[in-house]
């Protein structure tokens, strides 16, 4: 039997773990044990954009030309490549039948083009709110965990952290209606600033929303770069997903402009053991190539950690 005071304490013990635990699965960062992956990789379906606008792949056919191409097994959707499908229930079903029939999980969409949800018009940024909720629906008919969305805005650096934190609160209650994460990329002007974003996530105060790390995006605009290793440090707190840009390489297989092996140790170091979505995004090489170079590096830089881990 328990004294007061070691119960009382066993309790506590207790329920911090339960809240660690709890937190950890909120931000989309699954327990790791020796035996599994450092982390997982999946395919960001914007690797393939030219060969998809060129009408080279159908969109159907992305889940499968996943698996049977790269070997990955889960993807990440963007809206623009079936944007016309949002309410054909027959077509969804389709999609959804088509990755489960090529063991495929559906991770996440990625959602543009649907209006500001930092809008300076209150009735403008209400009708972006609105303008997401069918893709959050879109979600759950094809199994996904979440749609990736933009923190655009316009106002002063704090106008815009309390209006596009309106936004992404209100498009997270609905979110959690389904069970559906709001994540937002790093994707051009103070959303490329980890600061602000992470500044703004915390502002939200939802736990449906969080971020997206991207590797690449952090051009806040012409001749402006905010530092990509500072600012994924910033928004690996709220991780729920994470996009391992990529544009060019060098005769080694590295990435030029990002090192992998730095920035996944960062992502490592967050506690972060998901996926890592390949964003194959160059334009010197065959997509399909780029992919598998992206791919390969996950794969070395994964093993380097892993054994320096061990």
């Amino acid at each position: 039997m328990f004294h007061i005071a070691s119960r009382r304490e066993f309790l506590q013990h207790s329920a911090q773990v339960a809240a660690s635990i709890g937190l950890a699965g909120m931000l989309g960062q699954s327990a790791w044990a020796d035996d599994k992956p450092l982390f997982k990789i999946s395919l960001a379906q914007w690797s393939l954009h030219r060969t998809i606008f060129a009408k080279k792949l159908d969109n159907l056919d992305f889940a499968k030309t996943a698996k049977t191409e790269f070997g990955i097994d889960a993807v990440e959707y963007v809206n623009q490549f079936f944007k016309d499908k949002a309410q054909d229930q027959s077509y969804l079903a389709e999609m959804k039948k088509r990755a489960a029939d090529a063991g495929v999980q559906s991770l996440l969409i990625m959602i543009d083009g649907e209006g500001a949800l930092g809008d300076a018009d209150t009735a403008k940024r209400t009708k972006a709110v609105e303008n997401h909720y069918k893709w959050v629906e879109v979600a759950v008919v094809l199994g996904c965990q979440s749609i990736r969305v933009n923190a655009a805005s316009s106002g002063n650096y704090n106008e815009q952290i309390e209006r596009a934190a309106d936004g992404l609160r209100k498009l997270s209650e609905f979110g959690d209606q389904h069970k559906i994460n709001v994540i937002v990329e790093n994707h051009g002007g103070l959303s490329s600033n980890g600061e602000w974003l992470a500044a703004t996530i915390k502002k939200a105060n939802h736990p449906r929303c969080g971020t997206l790390p991207d590797f690449g995006n952090f051009r806040i605009k012409d001749g402006e770069f905010y530092d990509r290793y500072k600012g994924v440090t910033e928004l690996m707190p709220f991780a729920k997903a994470v996009s391992a840009k990529s544009h060019d390489f060098d005769d080694q297989g590295n990435e030029t402009h990002t090192d992998y092996e730095k920035m996944m140790k960062i992502v490592l170091d967050a506690g972060y053991h998901g996926y890592v979505g390949v964003e194959y995004e160059g334009g010197k090489l065959d997509e399909y190539q780029g992919v598998k170079l992206t791919k390969a590096l996950l794969e070395r830089v994964r093993e380097t950690l892993g054994s320096k881990r061990s």
